[in-house]
């Protein structure tokens, strides 16, 4: 793990005290579900340490994202909100604000990127009823903030931002006041906090409550290996704009942290680790086999990292918060595709076919392992060629069997492409 300066960081008068935490405690703690601190039996074993489970993925809209969106709005004086607010997201903040909205009875104009899959949107639209109006506006997330900051500014609402604000992490500190008495309950000395870094939000709110709780307890961080804006900032010194990024973690794919979040980060952090998107599928799909959790990709991060860290956390007492459930059904295709790919257990290749009978025959005689299956297999046959091109997808039992197969396809066809390395042609292809 790299490590991160535990010093305070400039512009300590600006961090949120954990004082503000409780506050904020106290204020949302009737409207919100006290999740479940878990102990998780076979995550324990595994990794031979005590594995404990914040259950986000349990709160009302299903996501943390509830706390920090209710209490920026409910900490601001009535007035101010009674004619509405106005908020940017393309999921979980969305879905908190909208719940806000029906729950004080208030109007809210949420900008969401057009894009956005109706599931989303649906579910925005169910928890907030009528009080709520959802415009779709630009191809992506910024677009979709631009705009909504320009419609609050024009028309004097309060923008709720999804992470940046002292009240948005003051609320999702609210989460670590619930583990930190639920720990004292279970009689648990805590050596590890685990949770996922997007725009920084969560962490800084944990990571403010529980250094100033249990100064020994380690806060580690964890960012999509594609979209590591808050390690990024770390080694920058300051909050930096990525210009692109893998959005496959939508949950935590953030192009660039906010200054204040940024702060509490380089104040309170210990770690910050990072996990390749297809361990998360794997985690997505291991947390519901295994213990029947459906965590979304951002909210199984905490999980998927344990692998790489399984020699420092042996007999150590963690928790890793699952920070969030909403994960949309038709994406299961993708996350097992992605999985079985970061495992080594899938491969696509391009390879030319003499254009004559018994060549697939040939093809899965000779060259195919026992074990391995065709997955896919697209061929177009070419007027006057010799050969035509197929793309073919092919599963293994045993990641070592790729060894024989790639040196079997280089025999039929010495010219094969391995399209996982070649990214453009991955892409297009498959």
């Amino acid at each position: 793990m790299e490590q991160v300066s535990t010093a305070q960081a400039k512009g300590e008068d600006a961090l949120v005290t954990r004082t503000a935490i409780e506050e904020a405690y106290e204020t949302i703690r009737d409207s919100v579900t006290h999740t479940p601190l878990q102990f998780d039996r076979y995550l324990s074993e595994k990794y031979d340490c005590q594995v404990y489970l914040k259950r986000e993925d349990l709160q009302k809209v299903r996501s943390f994202k509830l706390r920090g969106a209710y209490y920026a709005i409910k900490n601001r004086p009535f007035r101010e909100v009674a004619r509405g607010v106005v908020c940017a997201s393309a999921g979980n903040h969305a879905q908190g604000v909208a719940y806000t909205c029906q729950e004080m009875k208030i109007p809210g104009v949420i900008f969401m990127p057009t894009p956005t899959p109706n599931q989303k949107i649906s579910q925005v639209q169910f928890f907030g009823g009528d009080h709520i109006e959802v415009r779709l506006i630009g191809d992506t997330f910024d677009e979709a903030a631009a705009a909504a900051k320009e419609y609050a500014t024009a028309q004097q609402l309060p923008f709720i931002d999804p992470f940046n604000h002292p009240d948005i992490i003051a609320g999702q500190g609210t989460l670590a006041v619930e583990m930190m008495q639920d720990a004292a309950k279970q009689q648990l000395e805590i050596d590890y906090v685990f949770a996922a870094v997007g725009g920084g939000g969560l962490i800084s709110g944990i990571a403010t409550y529980v250094k100033a709780t249990s100064p020994t307890t380690k806060i580690i961080g964890v960012e999509p290996a594609g979209a590591q804006s808050m390690r990024r900032a770390l080694d920058e010194g300051h909050p930096v704009h990525l210009p692109t990024i893998d959005k496959f973690v939508d949950g935590a794919a953030v192009q660039e942290v906010g200054t204040l979040t940024f702060s509490h980060t380089q104040a309170y952090v210990d770690h910050m680790d990072a996990v390749d998107e297809g361990q998360v599928c794997t985690t997505i799909l291991e947390l519901y086999s295994k213990q029947a959790i459906v965590a979304e990709p951002a909210g199984a991060l905490t999980v998927a990292v344990l692998d790489q860290l399984k020699e420092e956390i042996k007999g150590k007492t963690i928790v890793c918060v699952i920070s969030g459930g909403n994960n949309d059904i038709s994406r299961m295709e993708e996350i097992d595709e992605r999985s079985l790919i970061y495992q080594g257990l899938k491969h696509y290749f391009l390879v030319n076919f003499p254009q004559r009978p018994g060549a697939l025959r040939e093809f899965v005689t000779d060259i195919l392992g026992p074990e391995d299956d065709i997955t896919r297999f697209e061929y177009t046959k070419k007027v006057n060629r010799g050969t035509g091109p197929v793309v073919i997808g092919i599963q293994l039992k045993q990641r070592e069997a790729i060894h024989p197969l790639r040196q079997n396809i280089a025999r039929f066809d010495p010219n094969f492409i391995d399209l996982s390395e070649n990214q453009s042609l991955y892409t297009l292809l498959v």
